[in-house]
């Protein structure tokens, strides 16, 4: 988290964050970049290289260890970067306009800082040079933290053919890459835990606390629930690693790839951190300390706790407040409300029109991620065309350059994708020979190339054009996006968070936990719908399991008194209703 803003923004896609950095870092605002596509990374270090007037000298794919190169390369361009816009806006005179005066502008007005700043403005002489020499001093550039989905991570091959070391895998090389550059900001680990790279990361001092209890390069997790963020942390504090942060985050009201709990609500999940937070510090600390004494390495300093904050689905100041408040939360992320802020995010004009003008039911829940987790989509994306119209000139799925997402070795020895050209025309065929169901091809169908085209609005929002000229895009916005209409600026959206101001909405925009509750029922509704079960009585239970969890969010957002208008109510008793004729409806599947 930045120590300046209460906010941080998620990593959007591959390319949707990737050079947000350079946009906001210098106010002191926090963002995660991708680092899985290293191509990409390579691509928008060439692009602003050239604009900024920086030499960029390439790394070729035949380079020994590119992409962790590519990686390291690319951080300490960003952070250079950032550094020489902080000392710039250092120099700059007080003035309307000027970024320097932004930069406070933008904080809470209770902000000490946005106070000491309005002091300066009223202050003259010797006073008002005085306060500006010690604003100067307070100005930081916001983090520039990392995000590594812990399940992209493929063996990578020599030409010949020959399976490299596991530490030149995706998910490792890309970690090397952060571990050695001089970025400043943590590595958010999603997706779930990956043994083989949280082990790795004890391979580099800067994951450790150094003599003054300092950590350099901090883990940051990515969780559902605490019985995750409990287990992950404890293999990572087996190793000496502490987690500085636990990112919870929504199963179902997010952007991206969607992992839903077994009906387990953001509330009841968010009251269970704040319950069991001092247990969790205590255990993790514990063990953590421990770790560090076996390995000779200097300990933990006395009182450090993980932070703890909360994105997905957040829209209005209120629900912000509600969150920090009520949880304690150290923070909150706000992601798909920042896809309409070009000075914040790159998306480029053509996907912009297209989300400024879809319907609520063009956000959907869909099946195009080769992974087989459930992905947030927008049905009208220049990327869906394409795929559609790849069906329909009998050239079904993507040429597959990239390959991040390769992992099905049901044809093959060496994993391909399952959105690839050639997995996807091997599907044909077995359902040609009757081998497999129209239904399973259709899914099959659904896949989607996201390596290109989630990657793509980056390049193209730069004015250039991604390798192999793949322009589609696909876009994985969160089901909130649909309540926002218009583009805003960055101080408009900042404002927006704060309560400085209040941005028009859709007024049929639920309550964040109620927009949850609603995809919770509707998706448990779409498997029961769905469902032909090799075993009936597990399913069953899972069934029942996840009902009754979503019974008790319920019970438990009933005593939310404070959250509930007249409105509020009326939905929550409308899904209340929902949820009780589930078990009538799953005794018909």
């Amino acid at each position: 988290m930045s120590m300046i803003h209460s906010f941080h923004i998620p990593v959007m896609g591959l390319g949707f964050t990737v050079d947000s950095p350079l946009k906001v870092a210098r106010f002191g605002i926090a963002s995660v970049v991708s680092i899985m596509d290293d191509q990409l990374l390579e691509d928008m270090r060439r692009i602003h290289s050239r604009k900024l007037g920086i030499p960029f000298f390439p790394i070729e794919d035949k380079e020994p260890d590119s992409r962790a190169k590519r990686v390291k390369a690319y951080l300490n361009f960003l952070q250079s970067v950032v550094n020489g816009q902080i000392g710039k806006m250092r120099k700059e005179a007080f003035g309307e306009g000027n970024e320097i005066d932004n930069y406070f502008d933008l904080l809470p007005e209770e902000h000490p800082l946005n106070q000491l700043h309005s002091r300066m403005r009223q202050a003259s002489g010797a006073e008002k040079w005085t306060l500006q020499e010690e604003l100067r001093k307070e100005i930081v550039p916001g983090k520039i933290d990392v995000n590594i989905m812990t399940k992209v991570d493929k063996i990578n091959y020599t030409k010949d053919g020959q399976a490299l070391p596991r530490e030149y895998s995706d998910a490792l090389a890309a970690l090397r890459g952060f571990a050695q550059s001089e970025v400043d900001g943590g590595v958010v680990f999603s997706a779930g835990m990956n043994p083989a790279l949280y082990s790795y990361a004890g391979e580099f001092s800067d994951f450790f606390p150094d003599l003054d209890g300092i950590i350099k390069k901090p883990i940051i997790l990515k969780v559902s629930d605490y019985r995750s963020a409990l287990i992950q942390g404890k293999f990572l504090a087996k190793k000496g690693l502490w987690v500085s942060e636990f990112r919870i985050e929504s199963g179902l009201n997010c952007g991206g790839h969607a992992f839903a709990t077994d009906g387990f609500l953001a509330g009841p999940i968010l009251e269970s951190f704040k319950q069991n937070r001092a247990i969790l510090q205590e255990e993790l600390f514990s063990i953590c300390q421990q770790a560090l004494h076996e390995k000779n390495l200097p300990g933990l300093p006395e009182g450090i706790r993980p932070k703890v904050t909360y994105q997905g689905g957040i829209g209005t100041a209120a629900e912000n407040q509600m969150l920090l408040h009520t949880y304690e939360l150290d923070g909150t992320g706000w992601g798909s409300p920042f896809l309409l802020v070009p000075e914040a995010t790159s998306v480029e004009k053509d996907t912009l029109d297209r989300l400024l003008k879809a319907k609520k039911s063009d956000f959907y829940l869909s099946r195009a991620s080769p992974l087989g987790v459930p992905f947030n989509n927008l049905r009208t994306s220049s990327g869906e065309e394409q795929r559609k119209a790849r069906i329909d000139k009998d050239r079904p799925g993507s040429p597959c350059y990239k390959k991040l997402l390769s992992s099905n070795t049901e044809f093959t020895e060496k994993p391909i994708c399952t959105a690839s050209r050639q997995y996807q025309l091997l599907k044909i065929k077995q359902r040609e020979a009757g081998e497999i169901s129209a239904e399973a091809l259709e899914e099959v169908l659904d896949k989607d190339c996201l390596c290109e085209g989630l990657g793509a609005p980056a390049i193209l929002a730069s004015g250039e054009t991604p390798r192999r000229n793949l322009k589609a895009v696909t876009i994985c916005p969160g089901p909130n996006l649909a309540y926002f209409k218009g583009t805003f600026s960055l101080s408009e959206m900042v404002g927006h968070i704060y309560g400085k101001l209040q941005l028009n909405l859709d007024t049929e925009r639920p309550h964040v936990f109620l927009k949850e509750l609603e995809l919770y029922v509707d998706h448990l509704k779409a498997e029961m719908a769905a469902a032909v079960p090799d075993n009936a009585r597990k399913f069953e239970n899972y069934v029942e399991k996840f009902r009754k969890n979503l019974s008790e969010g319920i019970s438990y957002y009933q005593e939310l008194k404070f959250m509930w208008s007249a409105e509020n109510e009326k939905m929550l008793d409308k899904l209340k209703d929902q949820v009780a004729g589930l078990r009538w409806e799953l005794e018909k599947v």
